[in-house]
Formats: structure tokens, sequence, C-alpha cells
């Protein structure tokens, strides 16, 4: 198992079990459930788990949104429940039919969208490099970078043809034969004499005839599965498939979605060209609401459409900018905001942003605070009207934020595509920093923030301090299991007092006979741990006395234990106290009040839970 192997066990459990599990997916950021019955999941314990964004209902989807490393808890989710690249399910949810159109959109593309991204990537490089004047484009290192680059391109329908097998549960082999078929070289911008008809096709760089034609194969297959033999159809059966469907798409199936393709294209530009800033305005608006219903493939499936056949695709070419604006504003919250809760939240938001990643942007810094997400959508247009003024599109598909720069360099003239898109970031993100630096107020701070209080309006649940004094991060604690957070997150203080408080509302969960610990549930659900002075057990009790016992329910404030501060340090032991969460895993992330040597008396807010 992988290191995110806890988390997948977590998530399977919450999504219903492994048994209620149709089929798993996943994009750059976010699991992509089929269930049986989405009711047995629990969005509210989902949401509340650490290294989980969201959850979203979308596209006849259960998406859990995990951030840019979901491909590792993806693999580790497959290997506990067990699913596999061959594992076939009956499909007994019901969707409608835009539901399974989005299912099957997402099920064919997602797969190679990141080898896309990276063969894109690769092109818009060896065009940098060759305007550099590193090499030319006649020299052998520049044409091996191209073929690689563009090898995924002109073979797309072989990958296609797998993943779109593998969705509609056919063998994926037979719709990778498909693919191959179509892309062999003597068929392809030729006259083929069939059946006394003339056909002159090109199906390399294609992406609906393939999928049209694996359709078709479908039914062919599970015919003469049914109808032939088990000792040959092992054999027989893909001959027959491969002949029929073949043969049928390259006459009749192909030039349709050909056709079908060009008009697609010709659509995309036509809106295009009636007024490219009104476009850009319109996609870069409404872009983050599609990635919040989780619809955005759409427009990624329109792209690769366009590029495949040689056009260059302006559409997601307007939403490319977005990105920086999302960023801009979280930066900018980030600076301006003094909720310490809200800052931990939004430095690792606008950092993933800067790399494309913006669902911590929008989920956990812009969504919460409606009026800076309809902001967000506002500023996006603008950057979407910028790109269409600067004439940008997507010559080939490549990475996210900083990485889709070379996406959108024109292979005729790349150093000033590239001029254009440092200038459109520059506007994008500047935009939104100032949208959210001249607009956003922490309205939810309570007014004694200075006297150590703090918002809990991004927190689950505060916790007081059960004592006065010095506050010392655990990681300066001389004993292990407690400053390298093997027993939960929190904080050490030094105590000036020899008093413990109840820091909520709470249960008494556990005492120590020697009277040096004391285990806390609060009302909510937070468990606590106080552990007083270091090896203070071997004392057996002495110098501590207790004035609650366990399983005594307790109001926050009330005194739990005592202890003669002088005589532990005589008895030369530390007194450093760790107040642990001993439950962190629960919570996305524990947020101490103030910094490490900073002074707190009993009572002040010391820890927010998330």
């Amino acid at each position: 198992m992988g290191k995110y192997e806890l988390l997948a066990k977590d998530i399977i459990k919450n999504v219903g079990g492994k048994d209620n599990i149709i089929s798993l997916s996943h994009c750059v950021t976010r699991l992509r459930f089929n269930l049986k019955d989405e009711s047995l999941a629990n969005d509210q314990v989902l949401k509340n788990m650490d290294g989980i964004i969201t959850v979203m209902h979308s596209a006849g989807q259960y998406q859990v949104v995990i951030g840019n490393h979901v491909p590792q808890v993806y693999e580790d989710v497959c290997k506990s429940a067990k699913i596999t690249s061959t594992s076939s399910v009956v499909k007994e949810k019901k969707m409608s039919f835009k539901e399974k159109a989005l299912d099957l959109i997402t099920g064919i593309m997602m797969p190679s969208i990141a080898l896309l991204c990276a063969c894109g990537m690769l092109k818009g490089l060896n065009s940098i490099l060759s305007y550099m004047g590193l090499y030319s484009n006649a020299d052998g290192i520049y044409v091996l970078f191209n073929a690689i680059g563009d090898s995924v391109f002109y073979f797309l329908p072989i990958v296609l043809g797998y993943n779109m097998a593998k969705k509609i549960d056919m063998n994926p082999f037979i719709g990778l034969m498909i693919g191959a078929s179509l892309c062999y070289p003597t068929l392809n911008g030729v006259d083929v004499n069939l059946f006394g008809y003339v056909i002159n096709a090109t199906y390399t760089s294609t992406l609906l005839p393939v999928i049209l034609i694996v359709a078709i194969a479908k039914p062919l297959e599970t015919f003469f599965n049914r109808v032939i033999p088990d000792m040959v159809k092992t054999f027989i059966t893909p001959m027959l498939v491969l002949l029929i469907s073949v043969s049928l798409g390259f006459v009749v199936i192909g030039p349709i979605a050909n056709m079908i393709s060009n008009a697609i294209t010709a659509t995309v530009l036509y809106v295009y060209q009636l007024n490219p800033v009104i476009a850009g305005l319109l996609v870069g608006g409404l872009w983050q609401v599609l990635i919040i219903f989780g619809v955005h493939i759409v427009l990624v499936v329109l792209c690769i459409t366009n590029i495949a056949s040689g056009t260059p695709d302006p559409i997601l070419a307007f939403t490319t900018f977005v990105t920086f604006t999302t960023t801009g504003m979280v930066f900018a919250i980030w600076l301006k905001t003094k909720d310490k809760a809200l800052k931990q939240i939004a430095l690792p938001a606008w950092i993933s942003g800067i790399f494309g990643v913006t669902e911590p942007a929008i989920y956990g810094v812009l969504l919460p605070r409606m009026k800076q997400f309809v902001l967000s959508c506002f500023s996006g247009a603008l950057a979407g009207a910028a790109t269409a003024i600067f004439g940008l599109k997507y010559h080939t598909m490549a990475g996210m934020g900083i990485f889709e720069i070379p996406a959108l360099l024109d292979p005729s003239q790349p150093g000033t595509s590239l001029v254009r898109c440092l200038i459109v970031t520059v506007i994008a993100f500047v935009i939104g920093f100032f949208v959210s630096f001249i607009t956003y107020k922490d309205e939810d701070i309570s007014a004694d923030e200075s006297q150590g209080q703090i918002s809990t309006k991004n927190g689950k649940e505060v916790i007081s301090s059960p004592m006065t004094g010095t506050l010392k991060s655990l990681d300066q604690v001389k004993d292990a299991a407690f400053a390298e957070g093997a027993l939960g997150k929190g904080i050490s203080i030094i105590p000036s007092e020899g008093n413990v408080i109840a820091p909520f509302d709470c249960t008494v969960i556990a005492l120590f006979p020697t009277k040096h610990a004391i285990g806390l549930l609060s009302d909510k659900g937070c468990e606590v741990l106080i552990h007083i002075g270091m090896d203070t057990v071997q004392l057996e009790g002495k110098y501590f006395e207790t004035y609650v016992k366990q399983g005594d329910k307790v109001k926050k404030g009330d005194l739990l234990i005592s202890f003669d501060k002088e005589a532990i340090v005589k008895e030369g032991y530390s007194l450093d106290t760790p107040i642990l969460v001993t439950n962190t895993k629960d919570y996305l992330d524990i947020v101490v009040a103030k910094d490490s040597n900073s002074s707190i008396n009993a009572g002040e807010d010391l820890i927010v839970v998330l």
C-alpha cells in the first residue's frame, strides 16, 4: 500500500463500502465514483477528512475533490477496494441522458488527458528552444522532440479506442486495434476502392470516428460471444468484430463522424469570430462555475477536437488565465486577513493555484465568502477578454497554471506568443489581487481578537487554554512521541500556575491513576489530551490533586487538576505540558492562536480545529 492507504480506506468506507462502487476514475484533482446508491455516502464525514477538499454530486458521478495528489490516492483506493483496470461491473445506477453523456465523455477522455498535456508541453518547449536558437527545426533533436510531442495526437484514435472500449465494458484491445486500423498509413488520405465506392478519408488525429465505431463494435462483440462456441470465440470474436466494424466504420461511420467534427470546429470558430472579446468574457466568467459542477470537460473535449484537426482552439484559451485571477485574489486575502485559520487555508491555496490546482482556493476560500466568489467570476471574465484581445489560442495541450502557457505558443511566432502570455498573466493576477485587496474584510473576526480571540467561521471548534503560562512548540519538547506528533497535533505550555481547567464543555474520558494526565471529549467530538510535565508518571500522583473522575461531564472553566509546580520542578522534572488534539485525523488542520514563546492566560483561545 502507498502513503494514502488510511485515507483510501476511509474514503471507501464513507462512499458506502466497496460493494457500493460501480466504477472509479480520476481527473486532475478529483476521484470520480459511479455509486449504486449515493445516499449511502456520508458527504459530511468525507468533507471533514484531512486530505479531502470537498465532495460534489455532478454529471451522474460522486466526485471527491482531492487536489494534485489525486493519482496516488486513486491508486491506493483501487488497491484497497480491489478495483482493477479490467474490472467489469453491471451498472445498476439510473442516470439521465445528460448524466450518461457526461459520464461517457469523462471516461473516454480523462485517462489520457495527462498524456496529452505532457506531449503538448514538450511541443511548446521544443518551439521555445528552437526560437532561442539552441537548434533549428532541421536538426535531429528538433525532429525527435517534435515526433514525441506529436505522437499522442497523431495516434489519438488508438488511445481513445482503448479508453472507449474499457468504458463500455468490452475487450479494450479490440478498441485499440480499431484505432490502430484507422491510423494505418496506406488507408489515410488516399483513394481506396471499396464495394464499388472510392473512399478518401483521413482518420489520424481524429476523435469522433473511433468513438462511434467502437460503439458499433460493442453489440457485435456481445452477439458473437453469445453464439460462437467457447473453444474458438477468444480469436473468432475479435476477428469478426474487427472485420465488420472497421469496414463499416471506414466506409460509412468515419466520413459522417469527420463531417460532424468539422461542423463542430466551424461552429466554435464562428462563435469566436462574431466577437472574440464577448466570447472571452462569457467563457472566462463561467469557467469556475463549470469547474464546480464538474462539466468543464466539455470545453476540454472541444479543444482536443480542434487541435487534433490542426485548428488552433480559442475557447479553452479563454480559461487559461482565470487561474491567475483566482490565485491573485487568494494571495490578497492571505496578505490582508488577520484570521489565523483563514491564513492557514489561503497559503497553500494560492501556492497550488500557481500550478493550476484551484479547487482549494475555490472551495476553501472563495465559495464560503460568496461575494469574493462572484468577484472572482467577474475577474475571470476580464482575464478571458484580455486573452481574446491579445489573440491567444491553444495550439496543443499542456499542463495547468504556469505549465499551461506552452499550449498558447504559436509555432510560427513562439517569442511573440510568450511575451503576450506573460503580459496577460500579469494582467490577470493584478486584477484578481486588487479586486480582493480592495473589497475583502475580516467581517467575522471577533472584536476582542487583540486579547487572543480567534474567528471560528472557518473552524469546527475552539479549544481554550487549560492553564496560564508560556507557549512552546511541540517539536521543542524533549519527548519523541510528543515532538513528532505521534499522539496528535497541538502545543505545549510551560505553566506559571498550578491549575488545569476544562478548555471546553466536555466529558472526562480518561484520568490516569497517577493524576498527571487527563483525556477529554468535547460535546462536538474533539478529543484532547492534557499531559502535565515530562515523565511525571514516575511521581505516582505525588504533588497532584484531581477534582473530577472518569465519566464526569464538566463545563468550560471547571477546575480539573491542581499540582504543586515548585515541588515537581524541585524533584527534577520538566513541566512542559503538551495540549494535544488526539483525533487530529478527523480534521483538516489544527491551528494555534498564538506564536511560540507567547504568554497565555487560562481561558484564552488556544487552538482552533478546522
